[in-house]
């Protein structure tokens, strides 16, 4: 079994920040990925607001410069290599792989993310990938000059519904108030957007299709009015996410919603075991706020790390 310092295990924004301030200190460190590194940036067609790139940059482009600068520091990336479970041994942690390997860790940082919600609504599942889609940046091309719906009333539904313009003649935005919660210059240029119609106060209740692929959608209004018929060539999700706790679940301790309590400089309930991300229960969920808590997961495991060595 290989001894390492500290395990990471996801390499979205905050487990690569994590790795980079680890490996940075000569902690011997690997990143545990189960797909592609850069997490759920790497689907974000354009990233404004992160610090230092006043002109903006791609996701792809931001995830590819954070992984560089791990692995530049000594961070070892496992990509495709999964995590199955965790477990205390004695004061360390066995971390466990999906092709049999198995690691001593003597902490962890737990930065797996979060996946997009489901609806739930008949046809979602029937009709995923055949029109049904969570991935605008990855689907969006399919659909030059067909008509789409998105689903969601938030930052990143109103960017991918933008996003879709560059493609689709035109895009629904399905929400279900009447006003978005958007950010406020985000909002402004979906208004101005010709290609773009707001279906106010509406929730999708059904996807329809020929069996081969999405035709059309039902939408139930939430204020008393008829329900709406739309014909539809895809439908984008984009109402939420849930965090992807499975392999700490019965570990450490999680809020109402599943997501991982965290104290401020990011421990979790397990000694040595730390957490960031949007894994966590924290309230904004922003690129620089998990780079911001990976931080802090790495500088306390290092703390932590450092102690139990000057006690052996």
């Amino acid at each position: 079994m290989r001894s390492i310092d500290i395990a990471i295990i996801g390499a979205g924004p905050a487990g690569l920040t994590a790795a980079l301030y680890a490996a940075r200190a000569r902690a011997s460190t690997i990143v545990f990925e189960q797909g592609v590194p850069g997490g759920q940036i790497i689907t974000t067609d354009w990233i404004e607001n992160y610090p230092g790139f006043p002109e903006g940059l791609s996701g792809q482009q931001l995830g590819d410069l954070m992984l560089a600068q791990a692995e530049a520091f000594g961070a070892e990336i496992a990509s495709f290599t999964p995590v199955v479970s965790i477990r205390g041994h004695d004061l360390d942690f066995v971390v466990a792989t999906d092709d049999g390997d198995e690691y001593l860790a003597r902490a962890v940082i737990v930065a797996t993310g979060a996946v997009p919600k489901k609806l739930g609504v008949p046809g979602e599942a029937e009709y995923t990938g055949r029109g049904v889609s969570w991935c605008a940046t990855c689907d969006g091309a399919l659909y030059k000059g067909k008509t789409v719906a998105v689903v969601g009333g938030g930052d990143a539904a109103v960017e991918e519904a933008l996003f879709l313009t560059k493609f689709a003649s035109q895009v629904h935005l399905v929400h279900r108030r009447d006003e978005l919660r958007a950010t406020k210059c985000i909002q402004e240029r979906c208004f101005e957007n010709e290609r773009i119609t707001i279906q106010w106060n509406r929730v999708l209740s059904s996807i329809e299709g020929d069996g081969a692929k999405v035709t059309g959608a039902r939408l139930a209004a939430t204020n008393g009015q008829p329900d709406e018929h739309l014909d539809l060539d895809g439908v984008f999700i984009f109402v939420g996410v849930d965090p992807m706790n499975d392999i700490a679940r019965d570990l450490i301790d999680l809020d109402d919603n599943g997501y991982i309590k965290i104290d401020h400089d990011g421990r979790t309930s397990w000694p040595g075991l730390y957490a960031a991300g949007d894994v966590t229960d924290s309230d904004l969920k922003q690129v620089i706020t998990a780079a911001a808590k990976g931080a802090s997961a790495a500088f306390e495991a290092l703390r932590y790390v450092d102690e139990k060595v000057c006690s052996i």
